[in-house]
């Protein structure tokens, strides 16, 4: 019992209070482990072992003696950072122990100061944990983190693949043959049938414009023009090692494919059959290169109950990595703003004396996130709903603003669609329109009424009263 002093009508009196701590331990079973290239540094409670802070390597063999020490002291839950990928396997054999595992943001538990060090670290995780102010990093379930490294490698291997196409490019600019100029990818039909006959040796350029596909839209002259150039050795040499490397790549990634396919057959074998049966295509094009497989649309159906592809500026490319970076179970979020803002894409309102400082989006390198942006801006260029949103407010407020405000439309449609709480079909910009100049008249009219105004309406004559739809 200690006596805490209380100021009141302008003197001291003491009162007898009960002496306890300031934070209570909602989880006692708590461990914090602080993850490293070569060694894991675990904290548990100090009433738990004699040497409460102990130094593991990160060999097989010593993260199971790590998990049997945790659990013969009878930790329930660990909390350990993000950092880069050392800590997924000490994750998964902590897991796989049933033990309730908090992946955190190290931005979350930055240490005071002067208590910097792998042993500070790895108790500061252990107390904060223990007192709950921590909270877990969302991560899906083993089978679509699976799903989700294949989808990221193939990412991977496309991105490679259009770094050896800059460099075809480039390689043919320095001999001043001006392909790009004449066809609209170098690595299509045309290009890389020409391209491969360059390094065959053939450098007539009435020879090569013979590849011309009939769908190009630059004649066989055009074509002739741009391939006369300097055909230099050591720049052919550099061009064909490079063509080369992108047909490495393009298998690679057809097998990658067909482990993804493979995978997403094992998942829809456990999953329950759809409510409704595979809609129509929502787009007849043809399909562009680089993206999956079309049964790839239907696998995904059968695993999620719906077709993705059928929100506008959502394709099968989009769909397959959006089921891969969130999974199928909503209930991780509470709601569709939970989502957004896991997403980094709701406003970070910073309220101060009742003013709002910023309400800027926060900055984030979520992967889901960058997919629904780039699905937003393929919706702007629609005749949909979404499409007249994304350019109403890309000439209010710049396209930068209107990307992340449609991102999150999708993103809330995404999460109300796998749900199962909507089937999404879109009512059309022009009906959008509508709706959008009712609500303009509707706030003019309460404006108008509020100022001891009327409007009138030129082309009718009718007094638009407030109120009044």
């Amino acid at each position: 019992m200690e006596e805490c002093p209380v100021k009141t009508a302008g003197r001291m009196r003491k009162r007898v209070c009960t002496s306890r701590p300031l934070l209570e331990r909602v989880c006692p079973d708590a461990a914090g482990i602080d993850c490293g290239s070569a060694e894991h540094y675990v904290a548990v409670p100090r009433d738990r072992d004699p040497e409460p802070v102990r130094c593991f390597s990160t060999f097989t063999e010593d993260l199971h003696r790590l998990a049997d020490w945790l659990v013969a002291c009878r930790i329930k839950t660990v909390a350990m950072e993000a950092t880069g990928v050392y800590w997924i396997p000490i994750y998964e054999i902590l897991e796989a122990r049933g033990l309730v595992v908090f992946l955190v943001n190290a931005r979350h538990v930055k240490n005071v100061p002067g208590r910097k060090s792998d042993v500070s670290d790895c108790e500061w995780l252990q107390e904060l944990h223990s007192v709950g102010l921590l909270k877990g990093s969302f991560r899906p379930a083993a089978e679509i983190a699976a799903l989700r490294s294949y989808v990221r490698h193939r990412e991977t291997l496309v991105q490679s693949a259009a770094t050896t196409v800059n460099r075809m490019q480039k390689a043919l600019v320095e001999m001043n043959l001006h392909l790009r100029v004449v066809i609209s990818d170098i690595a299509g039909v045309t290009g890389l049938r020409i391209i491969r006959d360059i390094v065959k040796g053939q450098t007539d350029p009435r020879e090569l414009a013979k590849h011309r596909d009939p769908r190009c839209k630059a004649s066989e002259d055009e074509i002739a023009a741009a391939l006369t150039g300097h055909y230099r050795p050591e720049q052919l040499f550099v061009l064909s090692q490079n063509l080369d490397l992108f047909d490495a790549y393009q298998r690679q990634i057809e097998a990658c494919d067909g482990r993804i396919e493979a995978h997403l057959a094992g998942l829809v074998q456990r999953a329950a059959l759809p409510a409704t049966p595979l809609p129509a295509a929502r787009s007849r094009r043809r399909a562009r290169a680089n993206e999956p497989n079309p049964d790839v649309r239907a696998l995904l159906h059968r695993l999620t109950g719906i077709d993705l592809s059928q929100i506008d500026g959502i394709g099968i490319s989009h769909a397959l990595s959006l089921v891969s970076e969130i999974g199928t179970d909503m209930s991780r979020w509470p709601s569709p703003d939970h989502f957004a803002s896991w997403l980094s894409l709701a406003p970070d309102n910073r309220v101060s004396g009742g003013r709002l400082l910023s309400s800027r989006t926060p900055t984030s390198a979520n992967r889901a996130a960058v997919v629904l942006r780039l699905a937003a801006v393929s919706a702007g260029k629609t005749e949909t709903a979404l499409g007249a949103f994304y350019r109403r407010l890309a000439f209010r407020i710049g396209k930068a603003k209107a990307i992340t405000a449609t991102a999150r439309k999708l993103a809330i449609l995404v999460y109300r669609s796998l749900k199962g709480d909507i089937v999404y079909q879109d009512p059309g910009a022009a009906a959008y329109d509508i709706r959008h100049r009712r609500s303009v008249l509707r706030r003019l009219r309460q404006r108008a009424s509020a100022l001891g105004f009327t409007l009138l309406n030129t082309q009718t004559g009718e007094i638009l009263e407030a109120g009044v739809s």
